[in-house]
Parts: structure tokens; sequence; C-alpha cells
């Protein structure tokens, strides 16, 4: 006969659904907070319990080896500890049964239970996770329990899920203890338990219904190569075989179309549409937007806008193609990942016959003097409204395949040389940007968004530098606002790009720049008639970092002779050379005048001070991400005095250095 703790115990474990020794492991926990509780043991000494299936117990407390017991619960005698390690030494610890028979007191047991009831609980929690966790993409079957506005909650047996309204089928009711089958979309570890998320509307649900229903797929005779779906209303899957005889979508739609019909019935009668993969770009795409028929095709890869597909259809298959609302061609440009630009045969015939004055169409009236007569006399005849032949249609459509391709070499030779400067000027460009990602520039989110399709900061540069204004183009089309690119600007010049050898030379540079100290009293060192004017030290070669835009620094020019009144210091040691995307600014000395018997002006005392290099000039319209200038000190001849001119943005009608500072 059974003793009451294996009865407890075997239900504890049926009804929670844990291991044997999780259960066992929360009892010997409990066993050790009771005596602890009960023996008033320190938290500092070991206590351990052991509990087998049949209910027997034993508690170790920790004990040191001593001669003599002064105090029984945390010493032993040699004797009792070689009884439990007979390697034991005097002062060592051991673990020692505890000998007591007496019963835990009622804190203790309470103590004892709460312990049981949490590790139980934390334990099934764990077990709930692990559980689900594995199921995540896979489908489940649920009850529903309760149903509000903002999501469905449904009953798993053990746990709970959830299912939010975005991922509910549009027009889908759900009553309380319906049977709904779901998509495991996402399990999160939550103090309560597992959060788990279920989805009707995710793409994935109708793959997972695909697989068990078509055993091709399962068994891998048939692969799914991608999913476009608007749940509730239309999907398209596109399916290759993968081994030869194998139709993979008579294998998807079944005898009578079986298969598919169960599907549609699961997802609450939304139409699917199976077309078979290609890799010929041109062919999917024509599949992809059936059941329309495609009269030409033409691809082409733009470095803004991407791949762009234009698609010509006959004049009734225009409507078709496109869908209600849009729905066919929005569906087959995320099936194929290309954008799809459709036409019909009469509108682009109509367009290319207005822009025939223009080139390079201009070329066809000599190159196609027929078919251009027979363009002109249907397009008259169109116009007046008159109905066309089908030989005409098919003259109008030939005429729109010609003009289309003519109009698309001419793009893809102007591409041509795009790419050919951008492939000059990549070469000068530091190897280094083309690792850095554009995240690193610290630029807004929109403009972030717009720039996903270039790769590095490297890339970037190059856009920059070889073409400004298609980049302008593209921020401005992706509306990442009217001074992205100015923000784009300020940022590359703030970057400073380095390799290992420019960084030691840099730092080279700063330490003899440290080592040169201007005098405090320069202005009392100059005699009457001079002007004091220190050179710029080295460590202001890396004050104004101009990362990729400034790839070649400018060289000094000085005169080749000063006016008496200038005394010229002691040349001090050429600093290293600045490493690529570091401008070099040259300070200007006034020229030499052409008569040296010319009265000279007595210059102003209070330019004779050095300016600290700290002093800046704040620009008035910052874009997103802003940036300081640096003044300039040269001298003006017609004031006869050293002055301070501040930098502003470069233009064909100025220069790069404007307006005076008092």
């Amino acid at each position: 006969m059974k003793s009451d703790f294996t009865l407890a115990f075997n239900e504890i474990v049926e009804q929670r659904a844990l291991p044997r020794e999780v259960v066992l492991e929360a009892l010997a926990q409990a066993l050790v907070s009771a005596y602890r509780r009960d023996a008033n043991v320190s938290n500092n000494q070991r206590v351990e319990a052991k509990v087998d299936l049949t209910g027997q117990s034993e508690i170790l407390l920790e004990k040191e080896v001593v001669e003599s017991v002064e105090n029984e619960q945390t010493e032993v005698t040699l004797e009792e500890a070689h009884e439990r390690e007979p390697e034991a030494q005097l002062g060592d610890t051991v673990m020692v049964p505890v000998r007591t028979t007496r019963n835990f007191g009622r804190i203790a047991a309470q103590t004892a239970k709460q312990v049981i009831l949490q590790r139980i609980r934390e334990a099934e929690r764990e077990s709930l996770y692990d559980e689900f966790v594995e199921r995540e993409g896979d489908l489940v079957t649920g009850t529903v329990q309760s149903v509000t506005s903002g999501a469905i909650t449904l009953s798993l047996g053990r746990a709970e899920a959830v299912m939010p309204r975005a991922q509910q089928i549009p027009g889908e009711r759900y009553r309380p203890h319906d049977k709904v089958r779901a998509y495991v979309m996402e399990v999160k570890k939550n103090s309560r338990g597992p959060q788990i998320i279920l989805s009707r509307a995710h793409k994935n649900m109708l793959r997972r219904l695909l697989e068990y229903e078509v055993p091709e797929i399962y068994n891998g005779q048939v692969e799914i190569k991608n999913i476009a779906r608007e749940a509730g209303d239309r999907s398209k899957v596109a399916v290759a075989a993968l081994q030869e005889g194998v139709d993979p979508v008579g294998a998807c739609v079944g005898m009578r179309g079986i298969r598919i019909q169960n599907i549609v019935k699961e997802l609450n009668d939304e139409k699917i549409d199976v077309i078979e993969w290609s890799p010929d770009p041109a062919v999917f795409i024509a599949k992809s937007l059936s059941p329309a028929r495609v009269s030409d095709m033409l691809l082409e890869e733009d470095l803004e806008t991407g791949r762009t597909a234009t698609v010509m259809v006959p004049d009734d298959q225009l409507s078709l193609a496109i869908g209600r609302q849009g729905q066919n061609a929005r569906l087959a440009a995320k099936l194929t990942g290309w954008r799809i630009d459709i036409k019909n045969v009469s509108e682009a015939a109509i367009q290319a016959f207005e822009r025939l004055d223009t080139p390079p169409l201009s070329m066809l009236y000599t190159t196609h003097p027929d078919l251009i007569a027979d363009v002109t006399r249907i397009v008259e005849k169109k116009r007046a409204n008159r109905p066309l032949q089908p030989e005409e249609y098919q003259t109008l459509t030939e005429f729109a395949k010609l003009a289309e391709r003519t109009l698309l070499e001419v793009r893809e030779s102007e591409r041509d040389e795009r790419r050919s400067v951008m492939d000059m000027v990549r070469s000068l460009v530091p190897a280094r940007a083309f690792e850095m990602k554009i995240e690193e520039l610290e630029l807004h989110e929109d403009i972030n968004k717009v720039l996903a399709r270039l790769e590095n900061v490297g890339e970037l540069m190059v856009r920059m530098l070889a073409d400004e204004e298609a980049l302008g183009r593209m921020l401005v089309q992706g509306n990442a606002g009217e001074d992205a690119l100015e923000a784009i600007r300020y940022a590359l010049d703030d970057l400073v790009i380095l390799g290992e050898e420019e960084a030691q030379a840099a730092a080279e540079a700063a330490e003899a720049a440290e080592a040169i100290e201007v005098p405090e009293t320069a202005e009392a060192a100059a005699t009457p008639g001079e002007i004091f004017e220190p050179e710029p030290a080295a460590a202001e070669v890396e004050e104004a970092p101009v990362a990729a835009l400034d790839v070649e620094a400018e060289e000094e020019v000085l005169p080749e002779e000063l006016p008496p009144a200038f005394v010229e210091p002691e040349p001090e040691p050429e600093p290293e050379r600045a490493p690529v995307g570091v401008r070099l600014e040259p300070v200007l000395q006034p020229e030499p005048s052409e008569d040296d018997d010319a009265p000279r002006r007595k210059p102003r005392r209070e330019t004779a001070e050095p300016v600290p290099d700290e002093e800046e000039v704040e620009l008035e319209d910052k874009p997103k991400r802003g940036k300081k200038k640096k003044r300039q000190f040269v001298y003006d001849e017609d004031r006869g005095e050293v002055v301070a001119k501040r930098r502003r943005k470069g233009s064909r009608a100025r220069g790069e250095w404007d307006e005076y500072l008092d």
C-alpha cells in the first residue's frame, strides 16, 4: 500500500506536469528552510537536505571538526566526522546528519509549505516557457476565452495566449469557446509566466498550412521561395520544384483543387495565387502579374530608385494587371522585390509619339520611316475615336517596344558614365570609410532610412563627390528634409578617418605642438612698427578636418619677400604631412609693396595680440547637426592691418572666406 507522501507526490507530478526531480528538489529546499527557521541556524552555515521517493528525508549540517565539542550546532568530534568522511582532519568542515526526531513547529511548517508552492510555480513557469519557445513559428489550436476590442485571449491548455487586433484576419468574428488555429509569432518570458503572442495574419501561417497540406513541400520536393500576403483578401505564393518531374503548382493545388481549398477555408475564404518561381526576373514578374497578360517588359537598375520593371500590357489587361485598388501590382512587387511600373500599349505609344521630335527618339525617323508613318496614321485615327484593327494594335505595340528600348539604352549609357566617375572617385576615399556604417555619422532617423540602401560611409562619400545632385534628389524623394544634404555635408566634415600610420603621424605632430611655447610678452617684445604674428602650431592642423570632401591637402604659399615692417619669426620644424582627409589652412602673408620708399602705415596695437585658437563663431542657421567654423587672420592692404575673416560656404559668386570681423 502506498504511503500518503507517495500519493501526494504523484498527484503533484501529474497535475503540474513536472519532472520528479524538480518536485524532489522543491521538497529538499522546503526542508532546509524549515530547519533553518526551527533551529535558528545562521545563513552562513550550510544546510542540505535529501529526499527520496519513499518519503525518507535527511538533513545535513555543516560543522567544524574539533577535539572537544563546545557548541553542538557548529562543532563535531573527529570520531563522528570519520563516520561521514574517513579522511577528515582537525579544522576541516564536514556535512553531518542532524539527529532529530521531533516535528517542526507551526511557523517552520508554514515556511516549508510556502517554499514548496513557490518552487513548484517557478518550475511550472520555466517548463511552460521551454515548451512553447520550441513551438515558436508553428501552428497551435486554442479555445477563445474572452474577446475585447484590442485583442482576444485563447487557452492553449496549460497556458494562455493573446492575439492582438493587428494580427487578426479582417472580417473574422470570434466568439467564446470557438476553436481557433493560429501561428505562434513570439514567446516572451514574464514574471507571471510565458507571454505567448499568436497571429492569423502573418504570412508564415500560410507557409505552415502549405507544409501541412502539401506532402511535397514537407518532404522537400517543392520549395516555397516567397510569400506576399494581404490577410483576409489575397495572397501570392512563389514555389519551385527541387526534384525533376514534379509540378510545383499542381502539387500545391492538388487534384481538383482539394489541397488549396482546405487552406482557403481555414483562412476565411482568402484568395491564393500559386506561381511557379523562375530565375529569370522578366519571366517571374510576368507570372506574378497573372492572370493579366504581359506584352513586353524592360528591366533596369538605377542607383537611386533601385530595380524597376517597366511592364507593357494590352489595353484590355491594364485594370486586371493593376487589380482592385492596385492590389495585384502591389502583391507582385512584394513577391518579386522589384518596383513595377505598368503601362498599356496605347498610352506608351502615344507618349513616345509625342516625343518623336526630341532626341533620342528623333532618330527613328531615319531608322524606321515606314513604322513612323503607320504609327502617325494610327494615332490620328485613335484621337478621332475610331476603332482600331488588331493589326494596328500590333503596330502600336511594336513601336512602343522600340521607343522604350531606345530610351532605356540612353539611360543605361548615362548610368555607365556615372559609374565610371564613381569608380574614379572611389580610389580617393580612404579604405577605412568603406568599413564604417552610416549610423556612425549620427544623422537623423529620417536621413538614415533614406541612406539605408547605401552600404557604408565610403559609398556615401563617393556619392557626395561624384554626383551630389542625384544624392539630393534621392533625399528629397525619401522625405528626409530640406536640410538633409547640408546635414550630411557637415557630418562628413566632422568625420576624421585615420589609418594606423596617419594616426601615429598625427600623434607625433600633436606632441611637437605641445613642445612649442609662445612667449606671454610677445606684444612687449615687438618693436614699434612691427606686428607679431605667430605661426600656426601643428595642433591646428587637426582642428579643421574635412573627412572625405577635401582629399588633397592645400600647400602653404608664402611670398618671396616681406616688407621691412614685418619681422618673420624663426622657422619652426615643419610638421608631418597631414593624413588624407585633413585640410591645411595656409596663413596668408602680406605681399611686398611695389614702391619700397612709400610711407608705411603704423599698425594698430590691438591687432598685435594673438587671438586664442578656441575662439569660434557659431553659424546662425544650423541643420539637424550643426558645426562651428574657425576664423582666419589675414593682412588687409587697404586697411594696413591684420584683420579676421569668417569662413562661409563657397559658391561661384563668392569665395570661401568672406566678411570682416572687427
